[in-house]
């Protein structure tokens, strides 16, 4: 199975520029950035590729242990009512990561602040293969508003080595920075290498306390984790090996994407972490839903990254024993589960209780059937021939006087079932077209549970052949 990326986690207190450096690592604007303390209130993650690797990495909310000590300035009613839940974050970012990017700002100096939340990283520190894990880089952020780059070396007494001055805003030592991050990191390829192995991961998700846990244990037949009503009882990810109608299977449950403390928000953000870490090791995700509360903003959000991983993907609506039932209610809430989440349409919905069982023994059959439709592979001549049908009788439309053609199919590469389309023009494919290929690709091979992927490439045969007849008659 595929091995996880190297995780690095940003922290520091607030308003250092982690944010910053998270939007000028990743490339994009996907944290937010504004000048206020306390900003950031949840772990937002992303990958980073450098020098031909590739990594994880994870931005936290400032972590301030200061913040209501006596003669300090107060972070704003709404920052400081997220303080517990900022610290809580950081720490259990810290303690999943393999480096640690420690962010402070140059032109403040070494402030009470960064001394006490480098004695938090050192206390959450512990030895392995003779050095401490894991390690620390200490990076002095706005040095471009520093004239004297001797007020640097002022930072050298929080004890975690060389500074690396850098200006995350404008990207001033920022490749150094990575160079040396690289040195402390494990080793990870581009491309996740995959190892043959027979058996099945499975990783388990969803919310806090939809039941994930009891489930795993209906599963396995016996107390194999720690069930409580509590939300954010699992704290780690737990393969549990099990061997089913002679197949091996491993389930992974993984923690809670938890709310924490007064957190009262209309659309809620949750930790992900150890949900995506599991999502990398699996071929199938049970999505997990409380069947009495719905399927709520962050049930779709843990979904869309269940579609980002390319894994295969099973509804299992947990807690049916606690609804009310007439004979339309499984056809109504599947329509609305359907409704909630479109972009999981091909997933198999089950409705199941782990209280009682009910229904719990059609679940790995079901893995069964996904995790083989996902290995399933389309004859080229019968996938070319699906597609030709599915364009004889519903052409494509056309864009500027140009019709998208498709010259050529098959599927390549390893699961999920990846499909290149050799095509005039990939900017003429609308992605409403390519969903209906798509859906005339599963009348005949319905995969279910499995995303389908399309690789557009332009084919450059016709254009070469044009290109040299035009050089020719200029001949």
């Amino acid at each position: 199975m595929a091995k996880g990326r190297p995780l690095v986690a940003i922290v520091g207190r607030p308003n250092v520029g982690k944010s910053t450096l998270f939007n000028r690592l990743v490339g994009e604007r996907r944290a937010v950035v504004y000048d206020v303390p306390g900003t950031t209130r949840d772990r937002i993650y992303g990958t980073v590729e450098w020098q031909g690797r590739v990594f994880d990495i994870v931005d936290t909310g400032g972590l301030d242990p200061t913040a209501g000590q006596s003669g300090r300035e107060p972070l704003s009613v709404d920052s400081a009512d997220f303080i517990e839940a900022i610290r809580e974050q950081v720490q259990a970012a810290v303690q999943e990561a393999d480096a640690v990017l420690f962010v402070v700002d140059a032109r403040d100096g070494v402030t009470p602040a960064d001394e006490q939340v480098a004695e938090v990283l050192r206390r959450l520190q512990k030895p392995k293969d003779g050095a401490m894990h894991p390690p620390v880089l200490l990076v002095v952020n706005k040095v471009d508003d520093v004239p004297n780059p001797a007020e640097i070396m002022e930072f050298y007494r929080l004890g975690f080595g060389d500074p690396l001055p850098i200006s995350a805003l404008h990207g001033k030592g920022v490749g150094d920075m990575l160079d040396r991050l690289l040195e402390v990191l494990p080793y990870a390829p581009r491309y996740r290498e995959e190892e043959e192995d027979e058996a099945i991961r499975v990783a388990i998700v969803g919310r806090p306390n939809v039941g994930k846990s009891s489930l795993l244990n209906r599963l396995v037949g016996q107390e194999r984790v720690l069930v409580s009503p509590i939300p954010g009882t699992t704290r780690d990810a737990i393969d549990t090996p099990i061997r089913y109608y002679g197949r091996d299977i491993f389930l992974v449950d993984t923690a809670g994407i938890r709310r924490r403390g007064r957190i009262e928000m209309g659309v809620e953000k949750f930790s992900v972490l150890r949900a995506l870490r599991a999502l990398q090791r699996a071929e199938v995700a049970l999505l997990v839903i409380d069947a009495t509360e719905g399927v709520v903003a962050q049930d779709q959000h843990i979904a869309g990254f269940i579609v980002d991983a390319g894994v295969s993907a099973i509804i299992v609506v947990n807690k049916w024993d606690a609804i009310e039932k007439d004979e339309f209610t499984i056809n109504r809430y599947t329509e609305y589960v359907r409704a909630r989440l479109k972009f999981l349409d091909y997933a198999p919905i089950l409705f199941v209780s782990a209280k009682t069982g009910q229904r719990v023994s059609r679940i790995l059959p079901t893995v069964l059937e996904v995790a083989d439709a996902r290995r399933q592979r389309i004859p080229t001549s019968r996938l070319n021939r699906i597609l030709q049908q599915a364009m004889e009788a519903h052409p494509p439309p056309g864009k500027g006087g140009k019709v998208f053609k498709i010259y050529f199919a098959a599927q390549v590469g390893k699961p999920p079932p990846t499909i290149v389309l050799h095509v005039n023009d990939p900017d003429l494919a609308h992605f409403s077209y390519l969903r209906y290929l798509e859906n005339r690709i599963r009348e005949e091979f319905p995969y279910p549970g499995t995303p389908i992927r399309f690789i557009l490439r332009k084919r450059e045969r016709k254009a070469r052949n044009r290109q040299a007849a035009a050089n020719k008659a200029k001949s």
